[in-house]
């Protein structure tokens, strides 16, 4: 063996092993943002907790943004197209950090619905990219995981799709660009079920024959359905479309992980769709909605309303009053609504409630799971 070739044998083995210790390395890295991630679901669970667990979420989100910019670096390090790659993940990382810091100091806490539609619509287009560089550069994939891999591409530009136009008509209603009327057209529940039978016919049809045309009409198909789903919505079920949009955008992460075989995306897309999920069926529940039929775009359907005539007596009192009353009160149940979130009345409340615990008053909160514009949008302004 020439010295040449001997070079040549011993740098591609050190290459190797460099990329397995990195693989290795962020692999690790992953494992301690899920967690991280799980911590933080636990800890938004309460109010008191709250705090460390958006700290956690954080934590674990810095930790896989280092994981992944390293492992990058060490994969193109040394490749050709290195520098171009290199280039455009310091400029997306700078434009979208940049973008990300800004929106948070300058947005309202009257306006986080809007923005967290947002947010989850850029989930869904990045799911719908993932998917499709999927079925043009598929990798070294054949026999019996070719088919797998053209199912989950499928279904992960699906979701994506779905998720990208339904948060941008979400966006769009909760900012008062459009209206927030239900849009009624005629046989708008078949039209959902067919477009689903659909794409599961089209999901076969593509494992069999992946035909870039398929992928084409499955695109186009998503997006007219995610555009139907929230459209149909009224502007009083738009806490349980943030909530349900949340999920979509979980699964379209975990889709887009499959895809890219990371193991986080997989993990935290699972995690964010299921509570997302789990919290839609609360607040359906809290609304005397079928959790079903919000899945099937069943919104518009106002709730069963009982006919008993109202009962009790109906009694005005003045701000003096209200003082009095506070002020001889042993138990005190403060109930918050969006006019509260409007007015930016959080702290008189809070400053309220802390005089009334002075006096040795019980206040507490009764606060209704769809109160505001969006989940937890009152624990969140009290918090």
């Amino acid at each position: 063996m020439s010295a040449a070739s001997i070079l040549l044998h011993s740098g591609a083995s050190v290459s190797a092993a460099s990329a397995s210790v990195a693989a290795s390395v962020a692999g690790a890295a992953y494992l301690v943002a899920a967690l991280l991630f799980i911590l933080s679901l636990h800890g938004l669970s309460k109010h008191e907790t709250a705090r460390r667990g958006v700290l956690f979420g954080v934590g674990g989100m810095v930790i896989a943004i280092a994981a992944t910019i390293w492992l990058t670096v060490e994969q193109l390090w040394g490749q050709p197209q290195a520098t171009i790659g290199l280039t455009l993940l310091v400029v997306a990382v700078l434009i979208g950090g940049s973008i990300g810091l800004w929106r948070a100091r300058v947005v309202e806490m009257t306006g986080m619905p809007e923005l967290i539609a947002l947010l989850h619509s850029f989930v869904g287009l990045a799911a719908v990219i993932v998917g499709w560089n999927g079925a043009l550069d598929p990798g070294e994939i054949d026999g019996a995981l070719l088919g797998i891999h053209h199912a989950e591409v499928f279904i992960g530009v699906f979701i994506g799709a779905v998720t990208f136009t339904g948060s941008i008509v979400a966006f769009l209603k909760l900012s008062a660009r459009i209206s927030s009327k239900p849009l009624m057209l005629p046989g708008k529940n078949a039209l959902n079920l067919g477009a689903l039978v659909a794409f599961v016919g089209l999901t076969v049809w593509y494992v069999i024959t992946p035909d870039l045309w398929l992928l084409i009409v499955v695109t186009i198909l998503a997006l007219l359905l995610g555009w139907h789903l929230v459209a149909s919505i009224g502007g009083g079920d738009m806490p349980v479309v943030v909530s349900m949009l949340n999920s979509y955008s979980g699964w379209a992460a975990a889709a887009a992980g499959f895809i890219l075989s990371n193991d986080l995306l997989i993990v935290t897309g699972a995690l964010v769709g299921s509570s997302g999920a789990y919290l839609s069926y609360i607040m359906c529940r809290a609304m005397n909605r079928s959790f079903i039929s919000v899945i099937a775009g069943g919104f518009g359907i106002e709730a069963p309303r009982s006919t008993d005539d109202e009962t009790g007596e109906h009694r005005e009192v003045d701000v003096t009053g209200a003082a009095e009353l506070l002020a001889e009160a042993d138990r005190v149940i403060i109930t918050p609504g969006y006019g509260m979130a409007v007015a930016q009345a959080q702290y008189p409340v809070a400053e309220l409630t802390a005089k009334l615990r002075e006096r040795g008053v019980d206040v507490r909160f009764g606060i209704h799971p769809v109160a505001g514009r969006l989940p937890g949008h009152m624990n969140v302004l009290l918090a």
